[in-house]
């Protein structure tokens, strides 16, 4: 089993929401997974300042990327 780097995954992370689960990838995972979202760090920067996790507006976003 692989373990998690939590030091090195809050550091890359590019979420800006503070929770319990920052750096934990799989616990964030799961709990948007759970709630139908997309991890905030997914998104692009000025996307994921919204907040707004929801699967529709990740494809919004990424469809106006091109």
């Amino acid at each position: 089993m692989i373990e998690c780097n939590i030091e090195k995954n809050t550091k890359d992370c590019t979420c800006t929401y503070s929770c319990s689960r920052k750096g934990k990838c799989c616990e964030c995972i799961q709990y948007h997974r759970r709630n139908g979202e997309i991890p905030g760090c997914l998104f692009p920067k000025d996307a994921e300042k919204t907040y707004n996790r929801s699967i529709s507006y990740f494809v919004k976003v990424m469809s106006a990327k091109g």
